[in-house]
Order: structure tokens, then sequence, then C-alpha cells
């Protein structure tokens, strides 16, 4: 969150102070990217010393953070009343979200093995995981045809198909960190082929995720889609790690309950604090005037970037990207009235503009 926070300074002193440079330039989005591939090695790394049904919902913290460093540096002046109304339901969604964190930290597994190659090609070839990949297989093949035969493009399916892949992402992260732990402690486990197997998936299903999140993020709201795939995918990974590493076998029946309580909480805050976003402005009506007959068009319906119009130009754009002169409006011939007095007064055509 720092590191975005950081390229994101960087971006915005680039802007602010008009500065030609280009990004990649600044020692401050280096800083940032840095900072960022530390974080994600730590995240890696974190994969080989906890259960997984315990690290895949601490990516609620990273929400948390991230509202307390965007109101901390937020440089709008606040009235009292604004303020309460703008920031009370981010300050519920936080209180919810530590609490739920604080909850399946304390009653979540605390059970974990050393991931050695054979230990991982025993939980493989388990029946329950077999038939686990199975039924996932099925539904991702159903959710499959259903968004791309039958256009079902609603967030939810989408979000499925995310979700579906980041379970096996993060069973095969799990399976790599922890033979990598184990490599680098002195048990070798890069000679093994469950270990490139596993890496080979790793790569492949985060490829896929990167898509269907890229394809979702042109058709929903990006606040949306974070609180409902961080809600699918933790879900998912939780079901992962109690099939494939069989993480809760030896948890009580209240210590699961209140574990499940926690993520219901944290989920709850999550969507409370992605949520409370400033709505973007609707779709407002402009006018465009054809240069050749001079007929102004009002669009009230479509998309709200102006598309563009040849021969023609739009009331509100600052740029003439077709380097055209607008067409002269048509001459109107005087027309010449009779007063009592026989005064004659002549009158011209009045053209206006809205």
């Amino acid at each position: 969150i720092v590191s975005l926070c950081v390229q994101k300074y960087s971006h915005v002193s680039l802007a602010g102070n008009k500065d030609p440079r280009a990004y990649y330039r600044t020692k401050t989005w280096w800083v940032g990217l840095l900072l960022t591939v530390l974080g994600e090695v730590a995240i890696f790394v974190s994969y080989a010393f906890a259960p997984l049904s315990l690290v895949a919902p601490l990516g609620a913290v990273s929400v948390i953070a991230s509202s307390i460093l965007g109101f901390v540096f937020l440089r709008e002046k606040w009235k009292p009343k604004e303020f309460v109304r703008r920031y009370i339901v981010s300050f519920i969604g936080c209180a919810l979200t530590a609490g739920g964190t604080y909850l399946f930290v304390t009653f979540g597994p605390n059970s974990h093995e050393k991931l050695s190659a054979e230990n991982i090609v025993k939980h493989v070839i388990g029946w329950p995981v077999l038939l686990y990949l199975l039924l996932e297989i099925i539904a991702f093949c159903l959710l499959l045809y259903f968004y791309k035969q039958r256009n079902a493009t609603y967030l939810v399916v989408i979000v499925l198909l995310v979700s579906l892949l980041g379970s096996v992402t993060a069973i095969t992260v799990k399976a790599v960190s922890g033979m990598a732990v184990l490599s680098v402690q002195g048990n070798l486990q890069l000679t093994y082929p469950i270990f490139y197997v596993m890496l080979v998936c790793m790569v492949a299903t985060v490829v896929f995720q990167a898509s269907f999140l890229s394809q979702a993020s042109s058709l929903y709201d990006s606040s949306l889609i974070t609180s409902v795939n961080y809600i699918l995918s933790t879900a998912f990974a939780i079901i992962a790690g109690a099939v494939f590493y069989l993480e809760f076998n030896h948890e009580s029946v209240l210590h699961i309950c209140m574990f499940l309580l926690g993520c219901v909480i944290c989920f709850l805050g999550v969507f409370l604090v992605t949520q409370n976003k400033r709505k973007t402005k609707a779709f407002e009506p402009y006018v465009t005037m054809d240069m050749m007959q001079g007929i102004p068009t009002i669009h009230d319906k479509g998309r709200a970037v102006q598309p563009d119009y040849n021969g023609s130009f739009s009331y509100g754009t600052l740029v003439n990207s077709e380097s055209v002169i607008p067409a002269a409006l048509p001459a109107v011939p005087e027309q010449v009235s009779a007063f009592p007095g026989g005064t004659p007064v002549a009158r011209s055509a009045a053209f206006k503009q809205d």
C-alpha cells in the first residue's frame, strides 16, 4: 500500500509541476516499484510459514491501510457535517475489518506442515483433492460457457471465474513457496517434477486471472470489483486450504465457528469500505453541429465519453482532432416588410446557440 501511494505521488508531482519527464525516470516511482516487489516477495514467503486459510483473509489489512493513508494524505478541506457524512461508513468498515481480522487470526488454524515434494504429491493424489479439482473444473467450464457463448457478462460470473482460478493459485503458491524455502534451508526440492508442475500452474492461473479482471474492470466499477473479488477469492482460498492441506482437521468446532464469524465480519467491513467511494458523474447530454447542414443534434443517451463524429464539432471539446475549419452558415436573403407609413425595415435571420 505504501508503494502504491509513493507511485501515485510520483505521477501527481509530475502532473502538478508540468514536468515533461516520463514517470519511469523519477526516483520516487522506482522506490515505489521496489517496495511493491518487496511486499509481494514477503507475501509469497509467508505462505511457507503459515496456513493458507490464515494468510488469504489477511488481504483485508491492505484495505484498512489504504483507507487510513488515503485519509491522511487527502488535502481537501471538509466541514464537520460533511466529514462525518463522508467518512463515518469508512470508519465503521475499518472497525469491522479490524475486529474480524482479530477473530480469524486468534481462532484460525495453527497446525502447519513442511511442504516437501513428497507431502505435496500425497495431497495431490488424495481423493478429496481430486474430487475438489473435478468439481472446480466442471464449475469453471460451465461458467466459461455462459460467459463466452451466452454473453452472461454479470459481475458475479466473471469474479467466480477469477475466484476458481485464484483457489488453484493459492494452492500452487503455497506449494512453490514451501519447496523453495526448504531448498534454501538445505533440503533441495527443485529436482522434483512436482515443483515445476506447480510453478507452471501458478503462472498460468495468475495470467488468466489478470485477463478476467481486466475484462471486469471495463464493465463495472473498480470498488465493486474489489469487494466482490476479495470476498469470493478469500472464501475459495479457505476452502482450498481446508481440502488440499487439511488445515482444519485438528481444530475444534468452536474455533472453526469463531474463525468463520471473523471472516464474515471482515467481509462486511471490506464491503463498506470499498463501497464508500464518490460516485462518478452520470452521462450528461451534449450537442453536435453537422458542418454541412448546420443542423444541431442532441445526444442524450450513450457513453460518458463523446464518440468521434466525422465532419462535426462537439460542444465542450477543447481540441479539434480533425483539423478542419467549420463551414460557413448559409446566407439568408433579407426580407422586407412594409409598415404603415411606407418605411421598409430589413430583417435578417438570427441563429441562436445554446
